[in-house]
């Protein structure tokens, strides 16, 4: 199904233009308009190249966000400034002090939502040695404000100019990433600040302590600063729209859905991926603006702040170890969009196409998020949920499940929602899932309905393994797809791990998957190979297949969610060999990033001096790749929970291949949670839910 583009709004910068270079922007994004042909140049329009963020610290707090490179000064090119909202309140913020620009040493992100960039100067009298004496510390945050402070090093006082050079150009995010962003706007004089406006909107920016001089012609705010002999002096500047209360985002309240959790062990790469990866979720949380209860995740930063259902759904499931409450709002927010009254789609969860690479056409996503929400709510209820939040929810998920019975009809498989479409394998494995868990669902309520999915998921079962498996001058394999004709698309791509990931249902089992055992093991070798895992994780498409690019979205990159899936879905099938050297590429993939993963990186085969080559398109974070850091550090302890039936069953990865590691402040049946898993592969649970039970 295919859902128009919606317009950039307060919680939507999903990204700037639709170009074949960069598919991923495609979800939500109006084409950039073409310009008139010239008769005499029939050469192909150039696209707009979209500025790089690869580089860029990237500080997040939605629905404020913070681009800066790694130089601290903004100089309003690219993607620098300030935002709110999806707009650029000020796109240049140049500091002078004693008419020196600092020399930058150091440019780091502490935490999620900040940056810290630190410059030195020399300004003494005598001039003499190379030893700064002024060291000029910046902290940008995400909720649109910068600290400003000197330190002296200085054996005598010093009065120093302090200059803020300021603009803006009050332009969106999607005209400053297709080229369009206009002029800075005039500045103007207030409350001892500067301000700009156009018919676009309006921005102002404070200071703390207020400037001596205030210069509108110059976009100039200028203050004399003492400093005493290792004295510090400081200025915060606060910029706003026009009238707009202080910024608060969302993963900085009380209420935030996300549990604090924490992990040590025995490598020192586990406690930073957790921290990291927690950090990142919160700072992506968004309020449903009109139910501000509800919270979801955003896509990614900086291209798609937005709600993009399907990895908001998939984000919120691997994100369940860290509490229900962002599965809730997320499922609430979705329900409320699904589509309703007579027709084919009655029961969808919208969502827009999306780019599958060159061996076939677009994809729905509004497909993969219908299947994930009844998932989503199924485990979400083994995990803790409340039965009221459950029951409140069946509805919706009912709908889903009785469009996908009538989409298949008498048929065997979902196909695509375009007449003629093709049948995808990865589809038919969120099908297959959904039907399993849904049946699940429904019996536990006494629904109807339960039967009828459970004897359809097993006659896909059995045409799967006729249809889907095919033989190949490589060895066999399962088909990407199989176009309306029948004929299989035989190309071998990280979307095959989705055929591991089967779903949680009662007293710790899994729901039976697509492949039987010989399959699964086939499988399982076919993602350990060098064709696929990189040696940072696996690959959009195999090496070794037409049209690989490393940098291609769905053609050779390393998507970080699609290799976490393989990692639980091969520990979850006793394939620990694979499912390690996949952990540990993407564990150091995540050391060379800091921690924060990017949502994909370049497919590059990896060697012993190497490091992951970045994306330039890529968003970082990236709400799915940040939920990854969860499931791929859960999934060594193995935690299957049956919160209605008050147990939980620990299945940990045996080899321990990361060593001892402890988790802490999960939550599991509504209740704080830890767990350690030592060097033998052995689990002992350190805190639990009151009467918490451990099966077997």
């Amino acid at each position: 199904m295919h859902q128009p583009a919606p317009p950039f709004g307060a919680d939507d910068l999903a990204g700037a233009l639709a170009a074949p270079a960069t598919p991923h922007l495609t979800d939500t994004l109006p084409r950039v308009p073409r310009p008139p042909r010239r008769e005499h140049h029939p050469t192909r329009r150039r696209l707009p190249e979209l500025p790089p963020a690869h580089t860029a610290l990237i500080c997040v707090a939605l629905p404020g966000l913070v681009i800066s490179t790694d130089q601290g000064q903004l100089t309003g090119r690219g993607l620098e400034g300030f935002y709110r909202a999806g707009r650029r309140l000020l796109s240049r913020c140049q500091v002078r002090v004693a008419g020196q620009e600092p020399l930058a040493v150091q440019a780091r992100m502490p935490a999620a939502d900040r940056a810290r960039f630190v410059g030195t100067l020399r300004v003494g009298a005598d001039g003499r040695g190379p030893d700064p004496d002024v060291v000029v510390e910046r902290t940008r945050r995400a909720d649109c404000t910068e600290r400003i402070t000197l330190h002296s090093a200085a054996a005598r006082p010093l009065r120093l100019p302090l200059e803020v050079a300021l603009g803006s150009d009050l332009a969106a995010l999607g005209a400053i990433a297709s080229g369009r962003a206009g002029p800075e706007q005039p500045a103007g004089v207030h409350d001892g600040g500067l301000r700009w406006s156009n018919a676009e909107g309006s921005a102002t920016v404070t200071a703390q302590p207020p400037p001596s001089e205030a210069l509108a012609a110059a976009g100039l705010l200028r203050w004399e600063v003492d400093l005493p002999p290792g004295g510090s002096a400081s200025v915060e500047l606060r910029v706003r729209p026009d009238g707009a209360a202080p910024l608060r985002p969302a993963g900085r309240a009380a209420t935030n859905p996300l549990a604090p959790a924490c992990a040590t062990g025995d490598d020192p790469r586990v406690p930073a991926l957790m921290r990291r990866s927690v950090e990142d979720l919160r700072a992506l949380l968004l309020r449903d603006a009109a139910h501000p209860a509800d919270l979801h995740l955003a896509a990614g930063a900086p291209w798609r702040c937005g709600l993009a259902p399907a990895e908001a759904l998939a984000a919120a499931r691997m994100a369940l170890p860290l509490g229900t409450g962002l599965a809730a709002g997320t499922l609430r927010t979705l329900a409320r969009t699904q589509l309703t009254g007579p027709g084919p789609k009655s029961g969808m969860v919208p969502g827009p196409r999306r780019d599958a690479g060159p061996h076939l056409p677009p994809a729905c996503t509004g497909t993969q998020a219908t299947l994930l929400f009844p998932a989503l709510l199924a485990e979400a209820r083994r995990w803790g949920l409340p039965e009221r939040v459950t029951e409140e929810l069946l509805p919706a998920a009912e709908r889903c499940l009785t469009w996908l019975r009538n989409t298949v009809g008498d048929g065997t498989y979902l196909p695509d929602p375009q007449p003629g479409g093709a049948v995808r394998c990865e589809t038919q494995a969120h099908a297959h899932r959904a039907a399993l868990l849904g049946a699940d669902l429904l019996d536990a309520y006494g629904r109807p309905g339960g039967t009828g999915l459970r004897q359809w998921a097993r006659a896909l079962r059995g045409a799967f393994a006729d249809d889907f498996w095919i033989d190949h001058p490589r060895g066999a394999r399962p088909a990407a797809a199989r176009a309306p004709d029948g004929r299989p698309v035989p190309h071998l791509g990280a979307q095959v791990a989705h055929l591991l990931d089967t779903g949680l249902l009662g007293g710790g089992t899994l729901a039976p998957g697509l492949l039987d055992a010989v399959r699964t093991e086939r499988l399982a070798r076919l993602l350990g190979s060098p064709d696929l895992d990189s040696g940072w994780g696996l690959r959009g498409l195999g090496e070794r297949e037409p049209g690989h690019n490393p940098f291609g979205h769905r053609t050779g990159a390393v998507r970080v969610h699609e290799t976490a899936v393989a990692v639980a879905g091969l520990a979850t099938a006793g394939y620990e060999k694979e499912a390690a050297s996949l952990l540990r590429g993407v564990l150091a993939a995540a050391e060379a990033f800091g921690h924060r993963l990017p949502e994909m990186f370049g497919g590059e085969r990896r060697t012993d001096d190497g490091a992951p080559l970045p994306h330039p398109a890529a968003c970082r974070p990236a709400a799915t790749a940040a939920a990854s850091g969860v499931l791929l550090l859960t999934t060594l302890v193995g935690i299957r929970p049956d919160a209605p039936a008050r147990t939980v069953t620990l299945r940990p990865v045996r080899g321990a291949p990361l060593g001892e590691i402890v988790l802490t402040g999960l939550r599991v049946a509504g209740a704080p949670f830890a767990v350690r898993v030592g060097r033998l592969g052995l689990a002992v649970v350190e805190e639990a839910a009151e009467g918490l039970q451990l099966g077997v």
